[in-house]
């Protein structure tokens, strides 16, 4: 009996197509991988979002993240001009101290973004781009050729999303590839919440 039926022809199995298989459903990206685009801030929902791929994506059940591509980005809001000056500093001597300090606390969020994918043996490709989190995020989008959009979901409720705008809520609605909002399961009375 062959991989394809039985030899009377009873019940034929089409023949398994490892490499397809391989490839997944989705679209594939450049070397027949899945690119996965996470959006990073310092924000516990990052973190979730993206400790919850890396156990998804990444464990032995699926082949320890074989077939897929990790790109963390991170948005870095641009410095916008202001006429603020004190004391002996100009307004150019303040923008660039709040430059400076932007920098810094990029720097340090997405190290942290390379230490938990370190601690799961993944090597993912991180970014930090400059501007606000949804046009950086469509340009990482398109930029990487995305199969999917990975975001943490802040919980907000509709009033909040009105009034502050919602990242994932956009990207929704506007991403030009699948998109997947990881949600934070809600403590049980009784249990604290984890912090990074």
């Amino acid at each position: 009996m062959s991989a394809s039926g039985s030899s009377r022809g009873e019940h034929i199995v089409p023949e398994f197509d490892t490499e397809n298989v391989e490839k997944g459903l989705f679209h594939q990206a450049k070397e027949g991988k899945i690119t996965m685009v996470l959006a990073f801030d310092d924000s516990e929902h990052s973190f979730y979002a993206l400790e919850w791929t890396l156990n998804h994506f990444y464990s032995p059940a699926t082949g320890g993240g074989m077939g897929f591509q990790l790109v963390i980005v991170h948005a870095k809001r641009a410095m916008a001009a202001a006429n603020v000056s004190g004391p002996g500093t100009s307004a150019e001597e303040v923008l660039q101290d709040a430059e400076m300090d932007q920098r810094k606390l990029a720097a340090r969020t997405v190290e942290k973004a390379r230490a938990v994918c370190s601690a799961h043996s993944v090597e993912a490709v991180v970014e930090i781009m400059e501007g606000d989190a949804k046009h950086v995020l469509m340009e990482a989008v398109a930029k990487h050729h995305a199969d999917i959009l990975i975001l943490g979901s802040h919980g907000y409720n509709s009033v909040q999303r009105a009034f502050m705008g919602s990242v994932s809520d956009h990207m929704a609605h506007h991403a030009q590839c699948s998109v997947m909002i990881v949600k934070r399961p809600k403590p049980q009375k009784g249990t604290k919440k984890q912090t990074h």
